[in-house]
């Protein structure tokens, strides 16, 4: 077996299932989900009827770069959304689609790492735990870098010094993060596409979550819109991974895309076509439906928008909870241990959080996700006011 399964964590919802173990919730009370990252909301009707008259494409092997129409769709979505430069993004040399981009940021750390080079990987700490299990299994060590409060969340990247970023093969970024929420500003982008350049490694941006914000004036900045602002419109070194999971509320759809530097995903296509990846066609056919309105992307944004500010009304008077940047997670402090409050929060109101300690690791002297939890508001409205509602009666009493 590949010594390297040995170094993988258990994923946080399996800790999560050991913490609530044997535990009896209040039977009184409907269990309500906070802990994982779902997206409840309706799927848009026009994309599900469209899949189902495309019901015919499973007679057909699908290309592993996918068919020209979704990749010019992407294109389009991207250079509008992004406001890029016309013609800066071909849709035959800069996209692949994807079969969502939890399997693609993983298989792309495979194909990009040089593991004879004693590679590392940056992330930010806490993480999507893809980032983690990707360093180890391409042969990288992964090098966490802590987002606490002190900084809003964010990874201080000028902690990092030249002897790591000399290693560093792949930074992984999330923005808007997760669990966190906090957006990385367009400076930030751009100074690391210096350091990259400078230091020869690939940004890997992790953006599923950029299509839910609250400000409609402004939306979260991409890595490659600062890019094209420095005039690199090759987009050298940099990749970013986009998702109908969030933003369409697609999530079984398993449809996204890569898109970015042509040489780099050149090398990627090819190591994707060994592995065997092809997104069905009669999803890649309601995947252009679905990149190509925005209708129902702002209707999905003002129901997070309601569910925030009503659910914080409720919350912030008694917990240190505040509006994350954008995403659909509260990151929340809590008073004592995260674990403690995550299971006696089940036990006693039926909610299911996350502890915060479980999407991080011990570094630099400390876990920055000890004492938070994680609440995803995916539910129904309803559902997160109630969960509001108890969860200020639980920290009430």
């Amino acid at each position: 077996m590949n010594p390297e399964l040995d170094k993988l964590h258990p994923y946080p919802f399996e800790k999560l299932s050991i913490l609530k173990d044997g535990i009896t919730p209040n039977p009184q009370l409907e269990h309500i989900a906070l802990s994982i990252g779902e997206p409840k909301h309706k799927a848009p009707e026009f994309v599900l009827e469209h899949l189902q008259r495309q019901l015919s494409g499973v007679s057909a092997y699908p290309l592993t770069k996918g068919i020209a129409e979704l990749r010019q769709a992407i294109s389009d979505w991207l250079t509008q959304r992004f406001n890029l430069p016309i013609d800066s993004i071909n849709a035959e040399q800069h996209i692949i689609p994807v079969n969502g981009t939890r399997e693609a940021l993983f298989a792309f750390a495979q194909a990009v790492i040089d593991r004879n080079r004693n590679p590392l990987i940056v992330m930010p700490n806490p993480f999507y735990q893809i980032y983690e299990g990707a360093a180890f299994l391409s042969g990288a060590e992964p090098f966490y870098i802590n987002t606490t409060s002190d900084n809003n969340y964010l990874a201080d990247f000028d902690s990092v010094n030249d002897d790591t970023w000399s290693r560093c093969q792949l930074l992984y970024i999330c923005s808007p993060g997760n669990p966190t929420g906090a957006v990385i500003d367009k400076q930030t982008l751009q100074k690391l596409i210096k350091l990259a350049e400078q230091h020869d490694f690939i940004i890997a941006s992790d953006e599923c979550y950029s299509e839910i914000y609250f400000d409609e004036s402004k939306p979260p900045v991409g890595l490659l819109e600062a890019a094209a602002e420095m005039g690199h419109t090759d987009y050298s070194r940099c990749v970013v991974f986009h998702s109908l999971s969030k933003r369409s509320n697609l999530p079984g759809l398993r449809s996204g895309f890569v898109a970015g530097d042509k040489k780099v995903l050149a090398k990627f296509l090819k190591y994707r076509t060994y592995h065997g990846c092809a997104m069905p066609l009669h999803h890649q056919k309601a995947s252009i439906k679905a990149w190509q309105d925005e209708g129902h992307v702002e209707e999905n944004r003002a129901l997070y928008q309601k569910k925030f500010t009503d659910v914080l009304k409720i919350l912030e008077p008694v917990m240190d909870v505040k509006k994350p940047d954008a995403s659909f997670y509260l990151w929340a402090k809590t008073p004592a241990s995260d674990e403690d409050f995550a299971k006696n929060l089940f036990a006693q109101q039926n909610i299911t959080v996350l502890p915060g300690s479980y999407l991080s690791r011990e570094a630099h002297g400390l876990n920055p996700g000890r004492q938070h939890v994680r609440m995803a508001l995916v539910a129904s409205y309803e559902e997160c006011i109630e969960a509001a509602q108890r969860i200020r009666i639980f920290l009430e009493n």
